[in-house]
């Protein structure tokens, strides 16, 4: 990588950088103070005037700063250019259940796409005042200090976390065979209800591999970059390049990779389970 797109890819992580602080004090202002809650179609999908005050905070610092880039965001869908290489994929909320509950496991996540692949990501929680960041070829930091994945070499002694997706009720295609199965497996599967976290958690070596399917770019793009910087590796399920509009993703230390890419591979049905 030449020193000129380094320069670029520093300033946009910059700019990342003052769109998830900027969010994360809207984020807290509204903590407990929410009057309005609202559901987006599916059960338990969730939208509060934080989520909205949020995202118009992230927005307005991207079209300060990069106003000629496109932007995809939860609330507000594609905004600005239409053919523009450079895609911020922005969530304002990340984890809006438990901000809505009072439950403090939520993070602010905006990432950056350039033709496509992810490249700049932060994320920032404010409850534990956190700041995770990375850019391509320029490692990973947890409040500017680097990070790297765990070196857990063996499924058997992992520890996972996995989420659910909004449509689990209305679907068979639903994560449950896979966390029962994978819990057996392993020495835990958590859930935390932020894909980002999930994603960061891996980064900085808390947690040694996530899966997840119902997923959007939002959610995922800025923890891609976090792992991969962190040293980890990043998937579809059976261990392709990730596609990042299949809802799917595969995260880990690398090391249990693979075993845990069959392992998803070869969980058997809850029928089965319940057969035997």
């Amino acid at each position: 990588m030449s020193q000129n797109s380094i320069q670029q890819l520093q300033i946009f992580l910059d700019i990342a950088t003052e769109a998830v602080m900027t969010a994360g004090v809207v984020l807290q202002n509204n903590w407990n103070k929410l009057e309005e809650i609202e559901e987006k179609g599916k059960p338990g999908d969730l939208v509060t005037e934080a989520d909205k005050q949020a995202e118009k905070a992230i927005i307005q610092v991207l079209n300060r700063h990069v106003p000629e880039h496109s932007i995809l965001a939860e609330e507000s869908g594609k905004l600005g250019a239409i053919e523009s290489e450079y895609l911020w994929a922005i969530d304002p909320l990340d984890g809006t259940t438990n901000y809505a509950h009072g439950y403090p496991v939520s993070a602010v996540s905006v990432g950056l796409m350039i033709d496509g692949v992810p490249q700049v990501g932060a994320v920032y929680n404010p409850f534990r005042n956190e700041l995770f960041r990375a850019a391509k070829g320029l490692g990973a930091s947890c409040n500017r200090r680097p990070i790297q994945v765990s070196q857990t070499q063996e499924l058997s002694k992992s520890l996972l976390v996995t989420g659910f997706a909004y449509d689990r009720r209305e679907t068979t295609d639903n994560n449950y065979a896979e966390f029962c199965y994978l819990t057996h497996l392993t020495q835990g599967v958590r859930r935390s209800g932020s894909a980002s976290l999930d994603l960061t958690d891996v980064a900085c070596g808390r947690l040694d591999g996530y899966w997840e399917r119902g997923l959007s770019p939002w959610d995922i793009t800025a923890g891609i970059v976090i792992v991969e910087e962190a040293g980890g590796k990043v998937t579809a399920y059976d261990g392709s390049e990730i596609q990042l509009n299949s809802g799917r993703i595969l995260a880990t230390n690398g090391h249990i990779h693979q075993s845990l890419s069959q392992a998803l591979l070869e969980t058997p049905s809850l029928a089965s389970w319940q057969a035997n």
